[in-house]
């Protein structure tokens, strides 16, 4: 009993220099890759792409007859579940955004497409920065690639959503317990499309073989770091609105700002955790080489009583 307590023991200090050493070692490198100042060239991007990737999604979507409503549907959805502050007003104005960009001419079309691949683009670079993958993909897989982000992405999402919607207004098998269980689960939807998005973007876009279990404790930090900052900042901008008391009717461009550069912070901090778990070897450096010097003498102790005896075997052999 007693060696078994001291053998937990043991194991427990070891787990924990082992989680300090990876948080240690987690710090530095999100210092080092200058986390919020990436975060923040992203949000950048992303606001200047916002339109052009919205109208790119609708023209995709509304190019296929059996789709035409599903872009009114998906906007609404991330609205609603992923703008956790001023989404109407985001809504309005994206609305009219959208609108002109529609009476625009193929030539203006072509640049918003230019502009929206942009986006993916950078996301692409610096995803694999944080990895450390300097071999880029040829232009042409590259291109498929966003090509099917922006079309099938959006499809399948809106799809997914329609069918939810259409199963939650039907009464299955008439049963409280099956559609309060059903009514639940379309509750986590959002929770559950935003932890799949964050394993699909940490498997699919580093240009290396990443592992599966070290993409979802990364994706499942994401996600729950994102429903906490929307809830936190939903109660932010409702209970202190400095924001709509200095900038009145423009609060709605700092809020979507702040709020694009913090779940962009979220996105690579999910990234950077994904990618150090793979980095097993340097981050238990610090902590097992003590722990080795202290094996290796153990074993260089126990070597010399070896040899020490046999010596004196010998000894007394010859004797």
């Amino acid at each position: 009993m007693a060696e078994n307590k001291i053998t937990g023991k043991v194991h427990f200090l070891q787990c924990l220099k082992q989680t300090f050493a990876y948080l240690t070692y987690l710090h530095r490198r999100v210092k080092h890759d200058r986390l919020t100042i990436a975060a923040g060239s992203m949000a950048y991007v992303t606001l200047l792409s916002l339109v052009p990737m919205i109208t790119v999604v609708l023209s995709a979507l509304s190019a296929f007859p059996v789709f035409a409503g599903l872009g009114e549907l998906l906007q609404n959805f991330v609205i609603e579940n992923f703008v956790p502050a001023a989404g109407e007003v985001v809504k309005t104005y994206l609305n009219e955004f959208v609108a002109n960009a529609g009476k625009m001419t193929a030539v203006g079309v072509g640049a918003l497409f230019v502009v929206a691949m942009m986006l993916m683009s950078s996301i692409d670079q610096a995803l694999n920065y944080i990895w450390r993958v300097h071999e880029k993909r040829r232009p042409v897989i590259s291109f498929s690639i966003y090509w099917m982000v922006l079309t099938l992405g959006p499809i399948l999402v809106g799809s997914s959503i329609a069918v939810s919607s259409y199963l939650g207004s039907l009464n299955l098998l008439n049963s409280e317990a099956v559609n309060g269980l059903f009514q639940q689960t379309l509750r986590a939807l959002p929770v559950i499309m935003s932890s799949c998005a964050f394993l699909g973007l940490y498997l699919l876009v580093p240009n290396l073989k990443v592992k599966f279990s070290h993409a979802l404790f990364g994706a499942l930090v994401a996600s729950t770091l994102f429903e906490l900052s929307k809830k936190g900042f939903a109660l932010y901008i409702s209970n202190f609105p400095s924001y709509q008391v200095i900038y009145g009717a423009l609060a709605v461009i700092p809020i979507l700002f702040v709020w694009v550069y913090l779940c962009w912070c979220i996105v690579l901090l999910g990234a950077e955790i994904t990618a150090s778990l793979g980095e097993r070897k340097q981050w238990q450096l610090s902590s097992c080489e003590p722990m080795a010097s202290k094996d290796c003498d153990v074993k260089r102790m126990a070597k010399n009583e070896q040899e020490k005896s046999s010596e004196a075997e010998n000894n007394e052999g010859t004797k």
